[in-house]
């Protein structure tokens, strides 16, 4: 991979005008990434008994720096489009379900040795006729919750531990939507499978589950703490899609509806996105009907549906802040790309969760999706540390 940019690295160093011949160390920051693929089997014909599902491990090439005569940092190579398929390198493709933790563990062992070992050593490489001598960083931000939550050895998403990157519970985070600081680390992760292991204090289930915060496994790979934006986006639209139909239906007036009432609100909502928006319904939630639903014609479609007067103000606002709030997460440079959103996300976020508590209290009372946590909490301590979130 480092080959591949040979030229742009030589591009680099012209440009900045650093000597060609200095012997500086180059520090390339990796991010590595890991997904399930889905199903991959064989459409027709009988094909090899093997698992239908693959995963796939990749890793891109960041960026890579080196210092100047003076000693100051310069960046020679930056990732433009680090969020593409196109520098994404595949490093190993495995037949085999990505919740199958005994053949994951045992694939990927090789790689997780192998990145442990590179972090402690430099790599000698000819580049431009010179020998050159880098140095790597890897953040593993490349992953989905679900991901997360089986290599940092965390109960799955329904847990009551709702977020991968602090310690709140789904209540709290329901009663206090903002204010949380990202603390969970790999480290943190081992220790807490220790006292897991170990109940050096003798407690009780419930009382050590609470003290390890929902750890209760072995953390098996360090991954760097993010949000996994195209999830964000579909996880929220899942909950839209529902406040939608909840609104359609007046649930702030009658609690517990039965379930034939729900059933006759969604259908209602389905048929009037197909009519407005030639929106059709689908079994489940992808991106593209994600960016679709939340959208203002979508809310002023819903609307229609809306008795009365006051609500769809209320849910007109709600899609409008949240469109407000999106570009800040789904953008690879927030701070170039919408400087003025990013600056008003916090603000935004506070107005939003003000009007879940309030007005669409009866969602949110001791409720919260895990996504809706982390998109009100967490978005601008991870950009403010890492420049943006996908990337």
């Amino acid at each position: 991979a480092l080959k591949d940019l040979e030229e742009d690295i030589l591009e680099g160093i012209k440009e900045h005008e650093l000597d060609d011949s200095s012997t500086e160390i180059f520090t390339v920051t990796i991010k590595e990434s890991c997904d399930g693929m889905g199903d991959v089997s064989e459409k027709h014909g009988g094909g090899p008994a093997l698992p239908e599902k693959a995963v796939r491990y990749s890793f891109t090439i960041m960026s890579i720096a080196t210092r100047d005569e003076e000693g100051n940092n310069v960046m020679i190579f930056q990732e433009s489009k680090p969020n593409s398929e196109l520098c994404c390198k595949p490093l190993c493709l495995m037949f085999a379900d990505e919740s199958d933790h005994e053949t994951l563990t045992a694939i990927l062992g090789p790689v997780v040795a192998e990145r442990e070992a590179m972090k402690e050593s430099r790599l000698i490489l000819d580049i431009g006729g010179l020998s050159r001598c880098f140095r790597f960083i890897f953040r593993g931000t490349g992953y989905d919750e679900k991901l997360v939550r089986e290599l940092e050895g965390l109960e799955a998403s329904g847990s009551t531990y709702i977020c991968t990157l602090c310690d709140s519970t789904r209540v709290e985070a329901s009663r206090n939507m903002i204010l949380h600081a990202i603390t969970r680390s790999h480290e943190e992760n081992l220790e807490r499978y220790e006292i897991w292991r170990s109940n050096p204090f003798s407690e009780s289930a419930d009382d050590l589950r609470d003290r390890v915060k929902g750890v209760s496994a072995k953390p098996f790979m360090e991954t760097h703490p993010s949000i996994d934006a195209l999830h964000c986006d579909i996880g929220n639209a899942a909950e839209f899609y529902k406040i939608f139909q909840d609104e359609i239906g007046e649930v702030f007036q009658n609690p517990n509806p039965p379930k034939e009432e729900r059933k006759r609100w969604q259908s209602a909502l389905d048929k009037q996105l197909r009519k407005k928006m030639n929106l059709k319904p689908i079994m489940r939630m992808n991106g593209n009907f994600a960016r679709k639903l939340i959208t203002s014609e979508a809310v002023e479609a819903v609307c229609e549906l809306v008795p009365s007067e006051e609500r769809k103000e209320a849910l007109r606002e709600l899609v409008n802040l949240y469109l407000q709030m999106k570009p800040v997460w789904r953008s690879t440079c927030p701070l170039k790309e919408c400087p003025d959103l990013l600056c008003r996300y916090s603000f935004n976020s506070q107005r939003f969760a003000e009007l879940l508590s309030s007005t669409f209290s009866y969602r949110y009372d001791g409720k919260i999706t895990n996504y809706l946590h982390k998109t009100l909490a967490h978005v601008p301590e991870i950009i403010e540390k890492e420049g943006s979130i996908g990337a």
